[in-house]
């Protein structure tokens, strides 16, 4: 099947990557000095993708050079606030043929794009321990029959996907049935999946360790590109760091601080064996108490 065009998905707003994703979004993050999202833009171009469409929501002006830079195509999400990536998908329905459909976050180690696919897949590398990934089973002909949360010495997923025309036409039209049901709001697409596997047929390809990456957390980040241990490339954590006299390397374990509507509004770390807390609004540096166990 020859590959009508990409859709990279980029209007999450990351919150797990706090508080570097506050200040810009996570897809446009340097990593080992390329930008997260163009290295996989020329990655698909030089593969022969022809069309290449971003789906924006949180930030999304910050994309707008992409489109004078490589001649992307750039979709909003109006709902990304309010709706799971199931909305991101709704907005680019209209394109959705022989399609690889993308996280703008992941860094793939090389090109795992090509001109012509045979199948649909989901990407997927494997777990010889433990792991907490949602992880894959095949049937005898080699379509995905079961997924869980967490498990070993499986495949499990990461990184992108390639849809066919038939999986695409299956699909939307499950997600058009579905879409404005109240618990639908707050799924993945890969729940809706997962909810229709008889009918949705799709492999796993697999990769070997070391080709697609995927950083959640500054703390993963900093395993794969280590200057960011010592520069964080963020204001406000050196802010943090200048406040306590400690070096950004000391600031660890950053986690998303939200208000009861879910809007951020600080980030939590530990410092020298202690928490704290940072409010955007204020300023305000806090050490917090101690968990009780």
């Amino acid at each position: 099947m020859k590959v009508d065009n990409a859709i990279i998905m980029a209007a999450g707003t990351s919150s797990r990557f706090a508080p570097l994703s506050y200040e810009r979004h996570k897809a446009l993050t340097v990593v080992r000095g390329e930008v997260l999202i163009e290295r996989q833009i020329e990655q698909l171009l030089a593969a022969g993708v022809p069309e290449i469409y971003v789906v924006t929501g949180y930030k999304a002006e910050q994309f707008d050079y992409l489109v004078s830079k490589y001649g992307v195509k750039l979709l909003h999400n109006p709902d990304y606030l309010t709706r799971n990536n199931n909305s991101s998908i709704w907005v680019a329905r209209a394109l959705l043929g022989n399609s690889y459909l993308c996280s703008s976050d992941n860094y793939f180690a090389e090109s795992p794009f090509r001109a012509e696919v045979d199948h649909a897949y989901y990407a997927a590398e494997y777990a010889e321990g433990r792991t907490a990934e949602w992880c894959m089973t095949e049937d005898a002909e080699g379509n995905i029959s079961a997924v869980t949360v967490g498990g070993e010495k499986a495949w499990y997923m990461l990184g992108h996907t390639f849809w066919s025309r038939a999986f695409s036409q299956r699909f939307l039209s499950i997600l058009e049935a579905e879409y404005d049901l109240p618990e639908t709001a707050d799924k993945l697409w890969e729940k809706i999946f997962m909810a229709h596997l008889d009918v949705l047929k799709m492999k796993i390809e697999k990769y070997a360790p070391g080709v697609i990456y995927e950083f959640d957390t500054l703390d993963e980040l900093r395993e794969f590109d280590e200057s960011y241990r010592t520069d964080t490339r963020s204001r406000l954590l050196k802010a943090a760091a200048a406040r306590l006299g400690v070096r950004e390397e000391d600031i660890t374990q950053i986690t998303s601080l939200k208000s009861r509507t879910t809007e951020a509004i600080g980030f939590a770390f530990d410092c020298g064996g202690r928490r704290y807390s940072w409010l955007y609004e204020t300023s305000e540096l806090r050490e917090l108490a101690p968990e009780k166990t």
